[in-house]
């Protein structure tokens, strides 16, 4: 080699130093991330067949339409199409797809709703990321795979899993169409999302976009004008998004579909409107359960029925996504950080105050719909004040928030107190420790201060991360279930089997009678509500019908229709159940479902199979 060789050989190896340097932390990342995606996948799928059917009510229409385009189109109970489920149907329609590629089953319904999680969690990272850095993004994502409302939702059939997911996507296609250059497709592509959401859960999917609009109004890189046509574009996408279905379905004879499940008019838009619109803000929802308010207030996300389920670190949020506000209070209009920020803070805030003060039917797990929030709050508030760490301001916030965080871990896991009762004080004392050593960060070595943040992520995870693993290691079926550890009936133990509300499981000898010459008739029973319909639907693979539909107050089928089905020679049974009604001495919806059990029990004989009183409608 020679001299000039020799002395350029040091020069060269300083200069690929900082390469491999970029290198190792690039593979560092990928695999954090994957580390990330990957062990919310195995919270997610692990086990995932023990809940069977999971919601047979929505499970049942996942079935009918596996056999039926028309039924997976309109979201019909049963593949005869005698009524809807009480829900638009997108969600329905990513586990029909999954069930006619790989067969009907516990697994193909429910692992799309696993796997739309992960997505939620890599999207809720690519947006949080942008603004916050790598850390940030897997912070954020940690706190929405942990979230227990979510490990409940992603590993159960209810449409909540694909509208987090979406409302998700949404919010990531702002943070794209604010940032400079920015394609002007990504504020419709939000809209999309959004239109998309309302068709899985209506109207809720609606709450973001006051912060989403606003966000991109004051923080878009484009002139006012160019803000103000964009916002109207974006708008006018998610009206034709979200109205395509329902002005089909408007339009679409009533004689040719079946009737639309939730409504007392045989009406989508009375649906999206009323009955899972304004009347879960009002009450008012004809048809309905009855009143629901029995713990509306401020204090509902933090109250006993909803506290575990979402509240672990909503406090964090809130202190973290204001203090990043105040830091960033001089920033240019432009500013990302602030407008992500805002876009966080405005989705948890407005959602939040919805939730707290509904007065109609408000079930915990919709909490879950808040968890995106929390994580984007959370991961771009704590980057930022991290990353001012030598301000003793920012320490202090940053250790005020962590003892917030304990105190609260502590206050919910009590309301556990048999369940894993050392977990208390061991929260106590590595968020004590942590909190003590978030305040001298800006003064401790390096790999200190990175033991001061892993602490800290320990002790503001272990609850919730807790409460998720109970979660997934419990069964969770009926229409109501609940995060947490298991504790029978009410919360973390689901609902019991049986009635309206938790379906019910036919035996061995009713199922072979209503499978029986099924063939020969459109539906093989029916029954009032569509829970009670479900179970029976999903043991016998043949079409029941669904009288009254979800709450039994449907006017579907009315008196007189039922009355020709049975004159036709389409009913084989009618399975006696019990009907729901409003809670207390309210009662509201049609009596069809009622007029109609007494017209069979009047004029054909009850014959008792496994204790169920069954009515040969073919034999007077």
């Amino acid at each position: 080699m020679t001299t000039t060789a020799l002395e350029a050989a040091p020069s060269r190896r300083i200069e690929l130093a900082p390469v491999r340097a970029k290198k190792r932390a690039a593979l560092t990342r990928r695999v954090s991330l994957l580390m990330l995606l990957g062990g919310t996948a195995l919270l997610y799928i692990w086990d995932l067949g023990a809940s069977g059917w999971a919601n047979q009510f929505y499970a049942a229409a996942v079935q009918a339409g596996s056999q039926s385009w028309e039924a997976m189109f309109f979201g019909s109970s049963d593949a005869a199409n005698a009524i809807t489920v009480d829900k638009t149907p997108a969600a329905l329609w990513v586990m029909d797809l999954s069930a006619r590629i790989f067969g009907f089953n516990s697994w193909s319904l429910l692992v799309p709703q696993a796997l739309e999680g992960v997505a939620a969690v890599a999207m809720l990272y690519a947006a949080v990321r942008r603004v916050g850095g790598h850390g940030a993004g897997l912070l954020a994502g940690a706190v929405l795979a942990l979230t227990p409302a979510a490990t409940l939702m992603f590993r159960f059939d209810n449409p909540d899993a694909l509208l987090v997911l979406l409302l998700t996507v949404a919010a990531y296609c702002v943070v794209r169409a604010i940032e400079k250059d920015s394609s002007a497709w990504w504020l419709p592509l939000a809209g999309v999302a959004i239109g998309f959401g309302f068709l899985a859960k209506m109207m809720q999917a609606f709450l973001v976009l006051p912060a989403f609009a606003a966000v991109f109004l004051l923080a878009a890189q484009v002139p006012l004008r160019t803000r103000i046509v964009r916002s109207v574009i974006a708008v006018v996408v998610t009206v034709v998004s979200a109205g395509w279905y329902l002005a089909i379905v408007a339009l679409w004879p009533e004689s040719a579909r079946p009737y639309i499940g939730g409504s007392q008019d045989n009406s989508v838009l009375e649906l999206a409107l009323g009955y899972n619109g304004f009347g879960r803000l009002t009450g008012n929802e004809v048809g309905g359960l009855g009143n629901m308010n029995f713990d509306v207030g401020w204090a509902r996300l933090f109250g006993s029925e909803m506290g575990g389920q979402i509240a672990w670190l909503l406090p964090a949020a809130l202190i973290l996504g204001i203090a990043g506000l105040g830091v960033t209070r001089r920033a240019p209009r432009t500013d990302a950080v602030r407008a992500s920020l805002l876009l966080w803070l405005g989705w948890l805030v407005v959602t939040g105050v919805v939730f707290s003060f509904a007065n109609g039917i408000m079930h915990p797990y919709y909490t879950v719909a808040l968890a995106p929030a929390v994580g984007g709050a959370v991961g771009v508030g704590a980057s930022l004040l991290w990353q001012r760490r030598n301000d003793i301001r920012a320490t202090a916030v940053l250790t005020g928030t962590m003892l917030v965080t304990t105190m609260a871990a502590v206050v919910l896991l009590v309301r556990t107190e048999d369940w894993n009762p050392w977990l208390r004080p061991a929260i106590v004392v590595v968020g004590v420790v942590a909190a003590g050593m978030l305040f001298c960060a800006g003064r401790l070595p390096k790999a200190i201060a990175t033991a001061a943040v892993a602490l800290a992520v320990l002790a503001g995870l272990s609850g919730p991360g807790a409460y998720s693993l109970a979660t997934a290691a419990t069964p969770h079926t009926g229409a109501i279930p609940s995060a947490g550890p298991s504790s029978g009936a009410g919360p973390g133990g689901g609902m019991p089997t049986g009635g309206l509300l938790g379906g019910v499981t036919p035996g061995a000898n009713v199922t072979a009678a209503l499978r029986a010459n099924a063939d020969d008739y459109t539906w093989a029973a029916a029954t009032v509500g569509s829970s009670n319909a479900a179970g029976y639907q999903l043991e016998t693979g043949n079409p029941v019908m669904a009288v009254g539909g979800f709450n039994g107050t449907d006017p579907a089928p009315t008196l007189a229709q039922f009355q020709d089905y049975v004159a036709e020679g389409r009913i084989h049974y009618f399975i006696d159940s019990e009907i729901m009604r409003g809670f207390g001495s309210e009662k509201t919806g049609s009596d069809a479902a009622s007029d109609i059990a007494a017209w069979v029990a009047a004029n054909y004989t009850a014959t008792t199979i496994d204790g169920v009183t069954l009515y040969d409608l073919t034999v007077h």
